[in-house]
């Protein structure tokens, strides 16, 4: 039997420490906090969305842009079926809703959370309120870690499971990072993923609290190359725009804090410009001596009228009747291509994940175990990994400290 050291009771510490003491390890599972797994608490809206169901492992794969092939054997290893079936066995029955999306039947986060401790305390994992600060390496391993108080804690094997720096108040603030460079590891910069964006001018103001269904999306960069395209839902806000369509879309572009990119929205996807043209024409039918601005609610929400209208260069104050095709058609062209600047996304407190962090090369996808540092693994958002939203990511989590917890 070893000694197994595993820093961080999140998602991914308790499946490591866990999986790591049924393999006949005596595990010792340090966590800063006087509870663990608090960002799980927080996860799902408070009703933590567990895992994604999944049809098989290239759908769940296409949902992780940041390093998808990466997971594949981990995944398969342990998946979503297996996540909910250890849940379950642990007494909290799940359920399954749009999207795939796996959430416990109560939809309170905590149950989740006391199910992840049960796992790990029913298989003699102990656990202490300690903050790793340091390691201590030599030749190419490490030698004991260092507690905040001091301490220094000695084990034959170390598992980093501190999480990233999103929501930084749950204690995910960087000091994985900092462990895994003293080990000798690249650390991809970090940056905030499933975030919001924020928009330069001031006409998204006027839309504050608008939400959009069944739009299409468009991220293009500086040179005005489509980056990334979407279809679903979003929603204006204070600062700029949210809503999944968004959150997805600062996974996939990595650096939207980085160089200009714009967001064009297509509040119409289902119509070419000419059918939308048509649609424009019945519209109008029967209007002509009504303004422009009272027939088009009729097409948009009643808040999106007045900026469309600005984009086409038109008051709204003209009859139906003075509308010429020129104007028609730069009122498509408005409805199509709706089109924003974005400066960048809003910070950690309102990022869902992390992407960034450990060098995916460095590490071996099967184990989990360093490439570099020869009794070190890794599990969770440390990695450089993310996911789109829908309980990828926690599923990321697990699958990764399974795989580490088994293979030390």
């Amino acid at each position: 039997m070893s000694k197994v050291l595993v820093i961080g009771a999140g998602a991914a510490g308790l499946i490591a420490a866990g999986a790591a003491a049924r393999q006949g390890h005596e595990v010792l599972l340090a966590e800063r906090n006087p509870r663990p797994a608090r960002k799980v608490m927080i996860t799902g809206k408070g009703r933590c969305n567990l895992t994604n169901y999944a049809a098989d492992i290239k759908e769940f794969i296409s949902n992780v842009p940041v390093n998808g092939k990466f997971l594949f054997s981990s995944v398969s290893a342990f998946s979503p079926s297996d996540v909910m079936a250890l849940v379950e066995n642990e007494g909290v029955p799940l359920k399954i809703e749009r999207g795939n999306r796996v959430f416990p039947v109560s939809d309170k986060a905590v149950d989740i959370v006391d199910a992840l401790v049960r796992y790990a305390r029913k298989a003699g994992v102990r656990f202490i309120q300690e903050r790793i600060v340091d390691f201590r390496v030599s030749d190419h391993r490490i030698v004991f870690a260092i507690s905040e108080t001091g301490e220094n804690l000695r084990s034959d094997s170390y598992i980093l499971c501190t999480g990233g720096k999103s929501y930084p108040a749950t204690g995910s603030d960087g000091d994985g990072y900092r462990l895994a460079a003293q080990a000798g590891h690249k650390i991809v910069p970090p940056r905030p993923a499933l975030v919001p964006f924020v928009l330069a001018g001031e006409e998204f103001k006027e839309l504050q609290g608008l939400s959009l269904k069944n739009i299409a999306i468009s991220v293009t960069d500086e040179k005005n190359k489509t980056v990334y395209t979407d279809f679903g839902e979003m929603l204006f806000t204070h600062f700029g725009v949210s809503g999944p369509v968004i959150l997805s879309a600062s996974v996939a572009v990595p650096d939207l804090n980085c160089a200009p990119h714009s967001l064009i929205i297509d509040l119409k996807p289902a119509l070419s410009e000419e059918k939308l043209d048509a649609r424009l024409l019945r519209e109008f039918d029967g209007n002509g001596l009504k303004s422009l601005s009272s027939v088009m609610p009729s097409l948009l929400p009643k808040s999106l009228v007045a900026p469309i209208l600005r984009r086409a260069g038109d008051t709204g104050e003209e009859k139906i009747s003075g509308v010429g095709k020129d104007l028609r058609a730069a009122i498509v062209r408005a409805m199509k291509s709706y089109d924003f600047s974005i400066t960048g996304t809003r910070d950690y407190n309102e990022a869902i994940v992390t992407a960034g962090g450990v060098d995916t090369r460095e590490i071996d996808p099967k184990t989990m175990k360093s490439k570099l540092c020869e009794n070190l693994s890794f599990a969770g958002e440390l990695i450089d990994v993310a996911a789109f939203t829908g309980g990828f990511n926690l599923q990321i989590a697990f699958s990764t400290g399974y795989a580490a917890g088994c293979y030390i």
